[in-house]
């Protein structure tokens, strides 16, 4: 009898199945050859009581899901959508030292954004994936703006890049770097983001982040 597309969801989004693809992911990044730029400078500033939301493009979120459980002591937040994908996504976000809060701009967003800045004023830290989880590709989206400002966080912008990787054909490029690949992930420096006076300021804040973040995306089309 062949299997519905309700059971393969039921076995995909499973304990079992999650843990199983979260370990061999962390086993399989540790054939990466790793560097890590300019990570202190943000993580003192955490401990000076600073809040900080980090930020990175659905692309390159791959490279760094072994490596974030460094981070498990800060009991940062990730939001992530409501919809079925974010079932599996949320597992994986569990197993990274993440508390994933659900919702996006379609579907429980200003319930989801509140809590966000509630645990953000809390721990001082927070992820955003910043055009996700549909796109398009390279397109900031204004959560992390409202997100950062209604908080009092700094913005800091996080890159990946590998120099050998797997793209996939999606709307993103989703990047797997391949064994033993050189991977770097790279913060830059923290990006205030006041509250915007106007609708034209916000937008300013949106665009002027949209143009930092953007050189540290692969535009690839082969």
């Amino acid at each position: 009898m062949p299997m519905t597309k309700k059971m393969k969801f039921a076995i995909i989004t499973s304990n079992p199945f999650v843990a199983f693809l979260y370990q061999f992911v962390c086993l399989y990044s540790f054939t990466f050859r790793l560097t890590v730029e300019n990570e202190q400078t943000w993580m003192d500033y955490i401990k000076g009581g600073g809040k900080v939301v980090l930020g990175c493009w659905h692309q390159q979120f791959f490279s760094i899901l072994r490596y974030f459980k460094k981070y498990k002591a800060y009991r940062g937040s990730v939001m992530i959508s409501k919809s079925s994908d974010g079932d599996f996504v949320e597992g994986i976000g569990r197993r990274m030292g993440l508390h994933p809060i659900r919702g996006s701009s379609s579907r429980g967003g200003r319930e989801a954004l509140a809590e966000m800045v509630e645990r953000l004023q809390e721990t001082g830290l927070a992820v955003h994936i910043l055009d996700g989880p549909t796109g398009p590709m390279g397109v900031i989206k204004p959560g992390v703006i409202r997100l950062a400002s209604a908080s009092g966080a700094v913005i800091v912008p996080l890159y990946t890049s590998a120099d050998k990787a797997w793209y996939f054909n999606s709307w993103d490029r989703f990047m797997v770097p391949k064994p033993f690949a050189r991977v770097t992930i790279r913060y830059g420096d923290p990006i205030p983001c006041p509250p915007a006076e106007n609708s034209e300021e916000f937008e300013k804040q949106r665009a002027s982040l949209e143009k930092i973040m953007l050189p540290g995306i692969h535009h690839l089309t082969e």
